[in-house]
């Protein structure tokens, strides 16, 4: 028999209840203490960060939630026995689940089969079912960032907390970090004391609480200072004034985590929420401020717009970023302003910035309110870079600096790439743009990426080269529509693991793809012992011919043949070591006897195809050679576009390259030129090259036909 879900608000009431518990507070401790910390002897691994990512675990707004409603009540932090401990657990996770199950039910309702097959119905785009997701959307910033980006954020806001708050932003930055620091060393102390003591003896709790001095001392900073910080996030005293009786209701412990105890101690069970509280709080300090307000909302804008700036620079350079370009006609009126322009090659980025938040409206499911939030902060800067877009290849109009000078640029672009970047947290932020946004493409302006500026640090640090940052970029928003994931954060993860590519069709990622990427974060921002590179498409070519090329490809930074670069990047790993054997083979060739040799690939499936030379001929000679092999392989293979380039082989760097890029027309005089020339080696089939060698291909295996490894699976599931 089915088992009737009940009311979210009668579960709820319980779970209020529970948490009113005497000595609850414990059993919050040892949520915080197993489902918060990651727990590792010499280094961090995938497979310690994968338990993070377990289904048993309660996420943070999960365990904020209890937090919420236990300091509706007054603190009791006397410990429970161990069966009433026990008890407190499983009821706490009997009704958390049950309280999932109805957040689910009003999307489980609105399925209708008879409308199944109807394009224009979709239940998600309702309120209440967008309830679940954003509240269980996990976390899009890790805590190292919400801390480290604070300090951009405020950075013109010093004055103001100095003169306000009684601190600096850095001297902020110290105490929240000193309190890290001697949290993680209690409950390392802790830990190692569970051998020696009787299980009844474990006193979670102990682990979370400090006084001024500990944290005055840790940090090395005056106990004034200290204090000042730490009580800027004490939870208020009139908690109960607060209507907090539903998961979406504004729950002042996020805001304010810190809780007040007796005997001048505080607790603080989320070091999370603390750091989020550091990179968000300050809003509400200046609303307070209606002097200040204006000017705090400023640079709100302005660190959104320098931070991505910032950012985009460690990937394309100083010379390829530009900020605040105004677009304008010949009578000087401002058509078009864009926040941040990136200019690689024939490609291009216009980056909108935007800082607004979800409001706890929308968090209940207010469908008006949803849509609204989402217009303010998403589709407005989407519709503006859109329209900068259009007016940016018009050369009626000028591209003007914020000093007032002209851009000379290039207005001449393959592919133009809409940046919607917001500065703040903004839940299922992925998931609602999928579902809200309204964009149009064109042949050279591409769908829209939605992101925040954690997600774009994260991009940034892991892809510091033009051309992988841009195949990336690509992709990504080319398969929109057909990836389904939590948050930015996986499909990244997985492009990095697997070099993402869908046929047609549809993908889910799941958060535990993002184990690797977490280790290689922590290690490199928070000097953690792990991986700094996940394994994938960023370490398997180092050192490779196919690497240096790409390298090549990038430092000529050649509109003719940075399709070429964009190509490789996008081919699958088999495909690209045949292509290093090949290369090394000619390489190795013209090495020894001192002559011409190359190596031509067809990509049947894409239409395309690369003609690869190495010599040591003179520029002139080797120029001509290389254009009329492309123009006789182009035409034979019947292709759309066809590459070229040229490798000097004591150095195996490029020399030149070129791009053919025309419809092909049947010419007699072609036939007759093309009628003997053999057919090029098929790129999935190289096993060695020779300048001459013709590679008969194998038999191809249809998608849907058993794979041939023997796992008894279709291709298309198993090893294509």
């Amino acid at each position: 028999m089915k088992q009737k879900v009940r009311k979210e608000s009668e579960v709820f009431s319980n779970l209020e209840k529970l948490c009113a518990s005497p000595g609850y507070a414990h059993i919050i401790a040892f949520f915080c203490f197993r489902d918060n910390n990651i727990k590792y002897s010499d280094e961090i691994s995938k497979d310690i960060i994968l338990q993070q990512y377990s289904p048993e675990r309660l996420i943070r707004t999960e365990i904020s939630t209890l937090i919420g409603l236990a300091c509706k009540n007054s603190f009791n932090t006397e410990i429970p026995s161990p069966e009433t401990f026990q008890r407190y657990i499983d009821e706490t996770e009997t009704l958390l689940k049950e309280i999932h199950q109805s957040m689910m039910q009003p999307t489980m309702v609105s399925f209708d089969d008879q409308k199944t097959f109807d394009n224009e119905f979709n239940p998600f785009k309702k309120g209440l079912s967008l309830r679940e997701p954003i509240f269980y959307s996990g976390e899009t910033a890790y805590p190292f960032q919400y801390k480290n980006l604070s300090i951009k954020k405020y950075q013109k806001d010093n004055d103001w907390f100095i003169n306000n708050k009684g601190y600096s932003v850095q001297q902020a930055i110290s105490v929240v970090s000193a309190i890290a620091k001697f949290q993680n060393d209690k409950l390392t102390n802790l830990m190692r004391s569970f051998p020696e003591k009787d299980p009844k003896e474990w006193d979670f709790l102990s682990a979370f609480i400090f006084t001024i001095e500990d944290i005055a001392t840790e940090a090395k900073i005056d106990n004034t200072i200290a204090k000042a910080v730490i009580e800027s996030f004490i939870i208020p005293t009139e908690i109960k004034k607060y209507n907090f009786s539903a998961l979406d209701d504004f729950n002042p412990t996020n805001a304010y985590p810190i809780i007040p105890l007796e005997n001048s101690e505080y607790l603080l069970f989320q070091y999370y929420s603390l750091v989020e509280a550091l990179y968000e709080t300050p809003f509400f300090w200046f609303t307070d401020d209606s002097s200040y307000l204006d000017s705090a909302m400023e640079h709100r804008g302005e660190f959104t717009e320098s931070f991505s700036a910032e950012r985009l620079k460690l990937v394309f350079g100083e010379d390829k970023v530009f900020t605040n370009i105004n677009i304008v006609d010949s009578r000087k009126t401002i058509a078009g302003e864009i926040d941040v322009l990136v200019v690689f090659a024939n490609r291009a980025i216009i980056v909108q910035a935007k800082s607004k938040k979800l409001t706890i409206e929308a968090r209940k499911g207010n469908d008006n309110c949803l849509q609204s939030d989402f217009k303010k902060a998403i589709q407005n800067a989407y519709d503006q870079g859109y329209s900068c877009a259009n007016l940016l290849e018009n050369k009626e109009y000028k591209l003007v600096d914020s000093e007032g000078n002209e851009l000379k640029l290039l207005r001449d672009y393959k592919e133009i790439y809409l940046f919607c970047v917001l500065s703040e947290h903004y839940p299922a932020l992925s998931f609602q743009a999928h579902q809200f946004l309204k964009y149009k493409k064109t042949d050279k302006i591409m769908p829209p990426f939605v992101m925040d500026v954690f997600s774009l640090d994260v991009m940034t640090e892991m892809l510091q080269s033009p051309l992988y940052f841009l195949s990336y970029v690509n992709r990504r928003t080319q398969y929109d529509d057909k990836i389904i994931s939590n948050k930015e954060l996986t499909i990244l993860s997985y492009h990095l693991k697997t070099n993402l590519y869908i046929d047609n069709e549809f993908m889910m990622i799941t958060d535990d793809m993002c184990a690797e990427l977490d280790v290689a974060m922590l290690t490199r921002r928070n000097n953690a012992p792990g991986l700094d590179t996940p394994k994938g498409i960023l370490t398997r070519y180092q050192g490779t011919l196919f690497g240096q090329i790409v390298r090549d490809i990038e430092e000529l930074a050649d509109s003719h043949i940075i399709d070429l670069g964009f190509m490789l990047l996008s081919l699958d790993g088999e495909t690209i070591d045949n292509i290093n054997k090949g290369i090394k083979k000619i390489i190795d060739m013209t090495r020894k006897d001192g002559k011409h040799h190359d190596i031509t690939l067809g990509i049947y499936d894409r239409n395309t195809g690369v003609t690869i030379h190495c010599n040591n001929d003179s520029l002139p000679v080797a120029r001509s050679r290389l254009a009329c092999h492309c123009n006789q392989r182009k035409y034979s293979l019947k292709a759309k576009t066809w590459f070229g380039i040229c490798i000097e082989p004591e150095h195996m760097r490029i020399r030149f390259g070129l791009a053919l890029n025309y419809d092909w027309e049947q010419s007699d005089e072609m036939d007759e030129v093309v009628k003997n020339l053999p057919k090029p080696q098929d790129l999935n089939f190289i096993k060695s090259v020779t300048s001459d060698t013709k590679i008969r291909p194998k038999k191809k295996i249809g998608r849907n036909e058993k794979c041939p490894c023997g796992s008894g699976k279709k291709y298309k599931k198993c090893c294509l």
